[in-house]
């Protein structure tokens, strides 16, 4: 059996599909609300009076708003007690008024004012001169050198035992969103393996995904889109220059795209035309690897245990030790949510316990350079019974989507 022999076309696979966005509910005010109060309740636990969020994934997490970063300070004052405090430049608070779902003060500055001066003086107003001030971990150094500087007295802190403790557990409005997400990518990557023909290049594959999920419903283009083929499969971020497929090469394509702001995350790997014995070894190998790290994912158990697992199969068939390659030169997994890379991390030293709402993936890539590299990618969900996956694992080298697919097609 072979896969992509250019049994469809690009307009006919597009002209096929249907949006997979189904019933999937933006995260409410409620549920934010929610996040704010384990929020605040983390701060007055940990001693914290205040908290900045800036331009982030998680200022979207808490108040539902978002902005693009620029050289000008925008963000969120959260407080342990009372309610947040936006900071705007002020020919931008009539538009930021209609973003918010969350009410709270304005604090705006005009252009010729510091904004770092603006933060601490609102804190003053409110009582807080000094202490610890929790900063949000995307927060650029310029921003935390101003605010260093205009509050000499603030102990500048990490927020993340705040931030990533709220979202390190999933709810299940989040989950719901995140299975639309992973449903529409693994439709799209079933859709570009059936356009593959001898001569197409990655470019072209590629524009064919970003379509694809804008037809299917992803809230907007994908947030990456990698297609390799050939021996530029074997480098995990891929190659600067776009290849042309030929028979017997291997094709990895690993992509994402948002619904209400999460993402997913998806790789296949698999062979174009008749694979050799030694891909097939590899893929086989891979396969093991990653239903090695599932097997390993139980309430309890820390994080580095799943990397664990799937690199003691990788070593036990000669290859690495450690990160060394032929091999799995990077952790088996990561987080995600509105972030593609978050807590928890599927890596050696990452104790964090799996609880229940956890989501990560499992990617113990084999990569030989020079020839090839193998990555299968899905992401998993902690129930009350254990990890659930999103989207099913890749059945077999030659179905590399289960049988029902179409992407399996005689030689």
């Amino acid at each position: 059996m072979a896969i992509g022999v250019g049994d469809s076309t690009p307009e006919a696979e597009l002209n096929a599909m249907a949006s997979l966005r189904g019933n999937a509910l933006p995260i409410g005010v409620e549920e934010r609300r929610q996040r704010l109060a384990r929020a605040r309740y983390l701060m007055r636990e940990q001693g914290l009076p205040a908290l900045w969020l800036d331009v982030s994934t998680s200022l979207t997490y808490f108040t539902g708003i978002r902005l693009n970063r620029s050289e000008r300070l925008h963000g969120v004052i959260l407080l342990a007690d009372g309610d947040p405090i936006y900071v705007s430049p002020a020919f931008e608070v009539e538009k930021l008024r209609t973003m918010m779902s969350i009410d709270g003060p304005v604090a705006a500055w005009d252009e010729h004012e510091d904004p770092a001066a603006l933060v601490v003086a609102t804190l003053a107003e409110r009582g807080i001169v000094g202490g610890p001030l929790a900063l949000d971990e995307a927060t650029p150094f310029a921003t935390v050198d101003r605010l260093r500087r205009a509050g000499p007295r603030f102990e500048l802190v990490s927020a993340g035992p705040v931030t990533t403790a709220c979202r390190l557990r999933k709810s299940p409005a989040e989950i719901a969103l995140m299975q639309t997400a992973m449903t529409i990518t693994l439709a799209a990557q079933k859709a570009a393996a059936r356009v593959l023909r001898e001569g197409i290049t990655t470019t072209e594959v590629q524009q064919f995904i970003v379509a694809a999920h804008q037809r299917l419903g992803a809230e907007g283009p994908p947030a990456f889109n990698s297609v390799l083929f050939g021996e530029a499969t074997a480098y995990p971020h891929g190659v600067p220059y776009p290849q042309t497929l030929k028979p017997g090469d291997m094709v990895l394509v690993d992509v994402g795209a948002p619904v209400d702001g999460y993402v997913s995350d998806l790789t296949r790997t698999y062979v174009f035309g008749q694979p050799t014995a030694r891909q097939r070894a590899v893929w086989e190998l891979e396969k093991a690897a990653q239903i090695a790290a599932f097997a390993a994912a139980r309430l309890g158990t820390r994080s580095a245990a799943l990397d664990d697992a799937a690199r003691s199969v990788i070593e036990a068939a000669g290859f690495g030790p450690g990160y060394a390659t032929p091999g799995l030169p990077h952790r088996t997994g990561h987080g995600i949510g509105l972030d593609v890379h978050e807590a928890p991390y599927i890596v050696r030293g990452d104790d964090t316990p799996l609880a229940e709402g956890m989501t990560f993936s499992i990617e113990p890539m084999i990569c030989i350079y020079g020839a090839f590299g193998v990555r299968l990618e899905d992401h998993v969900f902690m129930t009350a019974d254990g990890p659930r996956w999103f989207t099913p694992p890749a059945a077999s080298l030659n179905d590399p989507f289960g049988a029902s697919s179409g992407a399996e097609s005689p030689a």
